[in-house]
């Protein structure tokens, strides 16, 4: 949700309070029922880790999944109406699912194909709708280099937890990009994408109006607080992973700006 706001105000869509909560509603379906489809591979002995509260509580989340999927299916048809967004956004969600499917029947050949589609789809579901809404005579390539930026932070983000995961991910059976490269060839992948994308974000501060320094400011502080905590020795996975994902909250800020 912070995410599509910051999207709003780098193409001044204005979008409605409702579209952020169906977004928020959206994310968490499928996030909820991507960890119901892992968890379904693990058995009871399974280690605590990121499956492990969906593997413990399976059948009231396939509940609650039904419930949030149904209101929201219900609610984005009475606000958007039986109108180009709504069967624009759904013929969208369905494209991306198939698409992910294919993905995960072809990620034990193509390793970078699982971390990189997600990346690409996460920031297309919390962008098409302002760009939707922004007429194409405000279209500029200002905003589209930050969608590629944040595509990049998102593909970042999943790496750098790939990595953090590999043991766990070896254990229950999943494939990642951690359990198919060697993982020198990762951490050196990582640092590189990390250092280009800083690098991108610093540059893009001098060659752009005022009006998008502070986009790309945000984006800073959100790369370096991916980079700076994944190479912090004192802290943990744990640690690591969830000030990874505090960081996708920076774009809150907007709201007292």
């Amino acid at each position: 949700m912070a995410g599509m706001f910051f999207f709003d105000r780098a193409l001044r869509a204005e979008l409605d309070w409702q579209g952020y909560t169906l977004l928020g509603m959206a994310v968490w379906c499928i996030y909820t029922a991507d960890h119901l489809m892992d968890a379904r591979k693990l058995t009871s002995f399974h280690r605590e880790d990121r499956h492990h509260f969906h593997l413990v509580h399976q059948r009231l989340l396939f509940i609650i999944l039904g419930v949030v999927g149904t209101v929201g299916l219900f609610w984005a048809v009475r606000f958007f109406g039986f109108s180009r967004e709504l069967f624009f956004g759904a013929s969208l969600g369905v494209v991306i699912l198939g698409i992910m499917l294919t993905v995960r029947k072809l990620s034990q050949k193509q390793t970078r194909l699982k971390e990189l589609s997600s990346a690409i789809f996460y920031v297309i579901g919390i962008s098409w709708l302002p760009w939707y809404k922004t007429p194409e005579i405000d279209y500029s390539w200002i905003a589209f280099g930050l969608t590629v930026l944040y595509m990049g932070l998102a593909y970042l983000n999943l790496i750098m937890l790939s990595y953090l995961d590999v043991e766990s991910d070896k254990e229950a059976g999943f494939v990642s990009i951690a359990t198919k490269m060697p993982q020198e060839r990762l951490l050196s992948s990582i640092r590189k994408l990390a250092i280009g994308l800083i690098l991108c974000s610093l540059l893009g501060l001098l060659l752009v109006g005022s009006f998008y320094r502070i986009l790309l400011c945000l984006l800073l502080v959100m790369l370096l607080v991916h980079y700076l905590s994944f190479y912090k020795a004192e802290l943990n996975p744990e640690q690591i992973r969830m000030r990874m994902e505090i960081a996708f909250l920076i774009p809150a800020i907007l709201l007292v700006l």
